[in-house]
C-alpha cells in the first residue's frame, strides 16, 4: 500500500494506492482511519477495488460501522470507482444521499474527489 499525500487549502489529503483489497471488514476500516489520522490526514481517498465487495452489501452492516467512524472522528472519505456494477435499490439510494452531504462521498475519479474534498 502506498499513501500518496494531497493538499489542497491547507488541507492534508491521503490517497490510498494499491492492487490489494485493503479492507476486509470494520476492523481494517478502523486501523486505516487511525493510522492515517496519526500521520496528519484530514481527509482519505480510498478506490472501490480496494474494499471488499460485502461493503457494498448494506445487509451486513459493514458499511455502516465503518462510515460511523468516520462521522465520529470527523474524517471525511471519499470512495472512487465505478459503482455500476452494485444494482440494488438499497446501496444506489445510499451513494445518492451520501454525495449530498460533503463528509462520504462516492465518485468516479481522482480528480472529482480532490475537487469535492478540496
Amino acid at each position: 500500500m502506498k499513501i500518496e499525500s494531497h493538499t489542497l487549502n491547507n488541507t492534508n489529503i491521503a490517497e490510498i494506492i494499491s492492487e490489494e483489497i485493503i479492507i476486509n471488514n470494520a476492523a481494517d476500516g478502523l486501523d486505516l482511519l487511525g493510522n492515517l489520522y496519526y500521520q496528519g490526514f484530514d481527509k482519505i481517498m480510498i478506490h472501490e477495488h480496494n474494499i471488499t465487495p460485502d461493503f457494498f452489501d448494506l445487509k451486513n452492516g459493514m458499511a455502516g460501522e465503518i462510515l460511523q467512524k468516520f462521522s465520529n472522528y470527523r474524517i471525511s472519505l471519499a470512495i472512487i470507482g465505478d459503482f455500476s456494477a452494485y444494482q440494488s435499490k438499497s446501496i444506489k439510494d445510499f451513494i445518492y444521499e451520501s454525495n449530498k452531504g460533503k463528509h462520504i462521498n462516492f465518485l468516479n475519479s481522482t480528480a472529482e474527489a480532490l475537487t469535492k474534498q478540496g
